[in-house]
Formats: structure tokens, C-alpha cells, sequence
């Protein structure tokens, strides 16, 4: 199993509900893909280095997971398609 960190930045004019929601639709693909999900770290509204969709601030959420090689990218699929996530990044981490 891999160490990754899924970065999101959620749109900031949805309402809490929807954030939450969304945030527990990531980790639920996560799971559903055999990944497990060991952190989460929510940093809260903060402006964007640049404005993006017309939008000058985002939530941003830190996730960190354990999961095979192929999860990431099928996460990321999901996640490109998804409405209230402006920008994500997956990385993995060194161990």
C-alpha cells in the first residue's frame, strides 16, 4: 500500500451541507476504490492565488490516504467531473 495526499479546493459559495457532502463524496471514492483513508485536514476559506471560474476564494481540504497505484487515477476521474471541486492534486508521499 501507498501513501498518497489528495488536495481539494471546494467552491466557497456552496452551502456548508454541500461542502460537507462533497467532502464525504471524495472519501467515499476513495473507499469504494479499496483505498483507506487516514487524515483528514481541513484548512478552511482562503483566498486563491489567482482568481479561478470567476472565484476569488476556496475551501481546502488535505486528505491523506493509503491505497494501491491504480487508486489515484480513478479517483481523479471522478473528481474532474465533480461541479463544486474547483482544482485537486493527488500526490504520493515518500515513506
Amino acid at each position: 500500500m501507498n501513501q498518497y495526499e489528495l488536495a481539494l479546493v471546494v467552491n466557497a459559495k456552496i452551502e456548508d451541507e454541500e461542502r460537507v457532502t462533497t467532502l464525504e463524496a471524495v472519501k467515499d471514492l476513495i473507499s469504494r476504490f479499496g483505498g483507506t483513508v487516514t487524515n483528514v485536514d481541513d484548512w478552511g476559506k482562503k483566498r486563491l492565488a489567482y482568481e479561478i471560474q470567476k472565484m476569488n476564494e476556496g475551501y481546502y481540504y488535505f486528505i491523506q490516504f493509503e491505497a494501491d497505484s491504480t487508486v489515484p487515477s480513478e479517483i481523479e476521474q471522478r473528481i474532474r467531473i465533480m461541479e463544486k471541486v474547483i482544482r485537486y492534486l493527488c500526490i504520493k508521499k515518500d515513506a
